[in-house]
């Protein structure tokens, strides 16, 4: 099976870091002034976002850019 394109990667980090904090796509999108729908399209790996949206989104979700990436689904395999 073919391992996911970034855009698909960022679109479930976010999703993952939304469920440990227990926040709807909605409530996030509204603290950070993005639409609900643009939000879900990103999540889902239809929309390449840009870094200034990455790093809102991030902040919104109360971390660095550097700690979004900090994970194990962006390392080199």
């Amino acid at each position: 099976m073919a391992e996911p394109d970034v855009r698909r990667k960022v679109g479930l980090r976010i999703k993952e870091l939304r469920a440990e904090q227990g926040v709807s796509q909605e409530s996030l999108a509204y603290a950070i002034g993005m639409a609900r729908t643009y939000l879900a399209e990103v999540e889902a790996g239809k929309r390449n976002v840009s870094v200034i949206n990455l790093e809102r989104i991030a902040k919104g979700l109360g971390m660095t850019l550097g700690g979004f990436f900090h994970a194990s689904s962006f390392e080199d395999k």
